[in-house]
């Protein structure tokens, strides 16, 4: 268990409670349970502590102890610790989107980007939301990661996937089908293509990274028969990344460049839109892949899945996507406080 002396040159990791009616504080349990945990970072829970012993109880786990605060600065080392974002009572059913656990999750994920922008905490790791629940006045995004780079105008976020060696990012996100050839132009693969290779340097320590770029159209639209955008905007694209240095190499076709296990010699996959890039992960990742939103000045990670309503409450689900995410948390911020000058 950690010192005081110790709890100084630990992180701080701050944790959302997510949907209080899916899995969040199962797998946030799950994962806090075991004491060594507690080596590597100081965990702050921003939920309800009355919702996280519900479900202590319900999964047979009295014996966790907390500590209820009221801001950063009270957080110990070697236990877990829990901002209420209210004081009312909250009416918990597991496996239901509720307006209440929308309203809840929303209220958490706000205290807890607050202390993240104010840099009172060195990192957050997010439990899945509802994105439909969630919605409100205040919160009118498409995902947690949208609504977080928000507060930062002035950096272009990529969401990145990651599992060991397999990093995969999208050049755009959670958008129609129809929309993405309009939003795939050459200086919006240019930015992406920048920030995938300054994240593999700064945040995962890779001096050279080596990035595969995926088309858009099957067989990179064969000269044009089924689409022009990979030979008018793809490959200009890669061509100029190679011109200034980066190496940058496709575009290729993602079904055979994911079938023949082609991604293993590379540092990231850049692929064109969202389905590209989460179909193959998911498949490779299975439950351990890890959400990382990179191109910020902060560091927040979250677990790839959903807030399962199928399996809530019923002691099943597996914590490793978020066990992974904080360590991926963790590894970030050690990587960015390393001085190497790439």
């Amino acid at each position: 268990m950690a010192t005081d002396k110790e709890h100084k040159k630990l992180p701080v990791i701050g944790i959302t409670q997510g949907d209080i009616n899916g899995i969040g504080y199962e797998i946030i349990l799950k994962t806090l349970c075991d004491s060594r945990i507690y080596e590597s970072f100081v965990p702050i829970i921003y939920g309800q502590s009355k919702v996280f012993s519900y479900y202590k109880k319900n999964f047979g786990m009295e014996e966790v102890s907390y500590n209820v605060i009221r801001d950063c600065r009270q957080a110990q080392a070697g236990r877990i610790n829990i901002i209420n974002h209210t004081d009312e009572e909250l009416k918990i059913e597991p496996g239901v989107s509720t307006d209440i656990a929308g309203k809840a999750s929303f209220e958490a994920l706000k205290i807890a980007v607050d202390d993240l922008y104010k840099n009172n905490i060195d990192a957050l790791v997010t439990c899945p939301i509802n994105k439909n629940s969630i919605q409100s006045k205040e919160f009118n995004f498409t995902s947690q990661k949208e609504y977080i780079s928000s507060l930062y105008k002035d950096y272009d976020p990529l969401m990145l996937m990651v599992w060991n060696k397999l990093r995969i990012g999208s050049v755009t996100n959670h958008i129609s089908i129809k929309d993405i050839p309009h939003n795939i132009t050459k200086e919006v693969i240019l930015n992406k293509i920048n920030v995938f290779t300054k994240t593999l340097q700064k945040d995962f320590g890779i001096s050279h990274p080596r990035i595969a770029v995926m088309g858009l159209n099957p067989h990179i639209g064969e000269g044009g028969l089924y689409g022009t955008e990979d030979r008018d905007i793809i490959i200009p694209a890669v061509k100029e990344a190679r011109d200034k240095g980066l190496l940058v190499f496709g575009p290729y076709s993602s079904d055979g460049f994911f079938g023949c296990a082609a991604w293993l010699k590379y540092d990231g996959i850049l692929c064109m839109y969202h389905d590209q890039a989460m179909i193959p992960f998911k498949v490779l990742a299975i439950d351990g892949g890890v959400h990382f939103t990179a191109g910020l000045p902060v560091v927040r990670t979250a677990p790839d899945h959903g807030t399962g309503y199928d399996i809530a409450n019923k002691n099943i689900a597996d914590p490793d996507s978020f066990r992974h995410a904080v360590y991926l948390a963790i590894d970030v911020l050690k990587n960015r406080n390393t001085d190497t000058d790439f």
